[in-house]
């Protein structure tokens, strides 16, 4: 693990880079890597995220600079500004159902080629994807996700790069931290090696790649 400013974690990160991000409406999400990200005007971007939040928040900002070109998100509900370049073709949106994302996610991290599962079967979720019929049962296959790079909020990071979360932050960021090539973390804090204990530590120091230093 190497400690970064947050401009060098973006100037990690190519044009038309595939990108995962933590958060919820941007509860949890990595704030300062973000605005790095628009501040460097990286564009092309593949989103793959819970949501775009809200305009001018967390990947909102992304939204509005123009630097998502597409995003693999459950909802857009909140973000008229995403709705509006999808509707213009500048966006390519990819609505996957909560719980069916997340799970493709994990599947990313685990090594695993998808998931099997019955939500969307009947529905235009369906449309191009191969089914399976066991025990009676017809099950939608859902590939796995992963990306070149995991953008990551904490609430502690410990000098090795072990992290915790706080609250409802604890959303997409510990998943999302097993299922990229390159995983950059956001902390609140970074604390000495011991001060997180065992038991409380959710993402191990192997996963993670750089840490934002303040």
């Amino acid at each position: 693990m190497k400690t970064i400013s947050a401009e060098q974690a973006a100037a990690l990160i190519p044009d038309g880079a595939s990108v995962m991000i933590g958060g919820f409406m941007g509860v949890g999400t990595p704030e300062r890597i973000v605005d790095a990200l628009v501040a460097r005007r990286t564009g092309g971007l593949t989103v793959i995220a819970n949501d775009t939040a809200a305009p001018g928040v967390g990947i909102g900002k992304l939204v509005r600079a123009g630097l998502v070109r597409r995003a693999v998100v459950s909802h857009i509900g909140l973000n008229p500004e995403t709705q509006q370049q999808m509707i213009a073709g500048k966006i390519d949106v990819d609505l996957v159902p909560q719980g069916t994302l997340i799970e493709r996610i994990r599947a990313g991290g685990y090594g695993l080629g998808g998931i099997l599962t019955t939500t969307g079967i009947g529905t235009v979720v369906e449309a191009g994807k191969q089914t399976l019929v066991i025990d009676g049962r017809t099950l939608l296959v859902e590939v796995a996700l992963r990306a070149d790079f995991a953008l990551v909020s904490a609430f502690l990071a410990d000098y090795l790069g072990n992290l915790t979360y706080a609250l409802t932050a604890r959303n997409f960021n510990p998943i999302i931290a097993t299922a990229a090539d390159v995983v950059i973390v956001d902390a609140d804090n970074i604390v000495p090696t011991g001060v997180i204990s065992p038991d409380h530590i959710v993402t191990p120091a192997p996963l993670v790649d750089y840490v934002i230093a303040h």
